[in-house]
């Protein structure tokens, strides 16, 4: 039988082992809570992959463990996501972010590292060639998600950029994979591309310009040119307003060199309120024939955005006390392709103060007959690029000539710009076109040279 003491020290060993356990337990749990709060900081709720954050983190590590390692990182997103939530609502919204999310997991090697940067964007930073562009482009093009009841095909699109510069941060990498994105975004046909230079001097280049556009109006660095337009006679009877710019530096700039940038960034805002102005005040300035010329200025959808654009303009017709009519509003159809009620009653304003409203580009887009049945417009201005960029020329002009007979039936003016022969001329004037603008008749030219063409061809 054992005495007390070797009884009380057998009790003491149980309590400090059952101590020890529920210690050993506690300590447990503190470490298991620890993980999951490290997890759920690290790791997107959703979806449960790596979070932005915690993502470059574990880029970076990679890059610095593997040296010899050739990485790409990869940005993609998905094509209108945006409208899968507005549509089939915000639960078939995570559905699809699931599914990718589980297609990155199935996809995917031990070498890759992957994550949600936010929204509808993830990042894959991978081994070089480790994954097979031409399955992902099929994968990308046909993309169905389904969530039992509805089936929806979405589209995606890939920006790669090839580490070759390694001791840059991660979020720069990202964000020239995300430049090669940006340039395909909008297609259909293409879904992958890679970053290059050239995608990277056009960012520097937009900043250099965007940076500068505030001197160069206040300078008139920038500043309007006129195009005649021209009746079935060949006399004068109005201009367009386009813009150009003389760079200190750069020398003359073509639009396209510039416009592009400033409508992506909304400074298109500012450059379009200048030439308006410049616009009016010519037209204030113009006496004898020219006082019944008009001057065509363009809207840009972006301007919708920034102002009240018909209120901007109605009060700059106040101010240089000019006619509506002699201020002629030339839209493109990108401009009704959103908040289509709110533009057709800025457009009906327009309309019912005096203003003559024109489409343009009518034909090389996605202009509808449906568009065109409801849209409060006087003129109809076709370019010619729609004839000359057509494999069948015949069906080209049996449509040119159905469009100038609707627009005609319609009671609509017919303006057709890009004309550079005389056999597009005098085809145009047998099809019935009222109105011409092109190189045949004139390039786009300084105030002053606009002004002496005038004198011996106004109508």
């Amino acid at each position: 039988m054992l005495d007390l003491t070797a009884a009380a020290l057998i009790i003491i060993a149980i309590l400090r082992i059952e101590k020890l356990q529920k210690e050993a337990s506690i300590a447990k749990e503190k470490v298991i809570k620890r993980q999951r709060e490290i997890y759920n900081v690290t790791h997107d709720k959703l979806t449960g992959l790596y979070t932005k954050e915690a993502l470059f983190e574990k880029i970076r590590d990679s890059i610095a463990k593997h040296p010899d390692v050739n990485y790409w990182i990869a940005y993609f997103d998905i094509k209108d996501f945006k409208i899968v939530n507005d549509i089939f609502g915000s639960d078939m919204g995570d559905c699809v972010l699931l599914k990718v999310a589980s297609w990155l997991r199935e996809n995917s090697t031990k070498e890759w590292v992957f994550g949600r940067l936010g929204g509808d964007d993830f990042g894959i930073c991978l081994p070089a060639g480790d994954a097979n562009l031409q399955h992902l482009e099929r994968r990308f093009t046909r993309y169905v998600i389904s969530n039992g009841s509805i089936e929806h095909r979405i589209l995606m699109h890939m920006g790669i950029y090839k580490i070759t510069e390694r001791d840059i941060d991660v979020s720069i990498m990202f964000d020239r994979a995300q430049l090669a994105l940006a340039s395909v975004k909008n297609e259909y046909n293409k879904h992958i591309a890679f970053y290059d230079d050239k995608m990277r001097d056009q960012v520097m280049w937009d900043q250099m310009i965007s940076a500068q556009i505030e001197k160069a109006i206040e300078e008139k660095q920038v500043h309007p040119y006129l195009q005649p337009i021209v009746d079935c006679d060949g006399k004068i009877i109005g201009a367009e307003a386009l813009i150009r710019w003389d760079h200190p530096k750069e020398g003359f700039l073509q639009p396209e060199t510039f416009i592009p940038t400033f409508e992506r960034n909304g400074m298109i805002a500012d450059l379009d309120k200048y030439i308006w102005r410049s616009a009016c005040e010519i037209l204030s300035t113009w006496t004898g024939k020219k006082s019944n010329l008009f001057i065509s200025i363009n809207i840009s959808p972006k301007d919708f955005l920034f102002m009240d654009v018909f209120a901007e303009i109605n009060a700059l017709i106040k101010e240089f006390k000019i006619e509506p009519s002699r201020l002629r509003i030339e839209i493109t159809e990108t401009v009704m392709m959103t908040e289509v009620e709110n533009r057709m009653a800025i457009l009906n304003r327009f309309r019912e103060s005096g203003f003559i409203v024109e489409m343009d580009d009518f034909g090389s887009g996605y202009s509808s007959l449906n568009q065109l049945k409801d849209m409060p417009l006087d003129v109809l201005k076709i370019d010619m690029k729609f004839l000359s960029s057509s494999k069948n020329s015949q069906k080209a002009e049996i449509i040119l000539r159905n469009v100038l007979k609707l627009s005609g039936d319609l009671g609509l003016s017919s303006l057709t710009e890009g004309v550079e022969t005389e056999d597009q001329y005098n085809m145009l004037s047998q099809m019935g076109c009222n109105l011409f603008q092109g190189y045949f008749f004139a390039k786009p030219m300084t105030v002053n040279e606009f002004e002496k063409v005038c004198d011996s061809r106004v109508a």
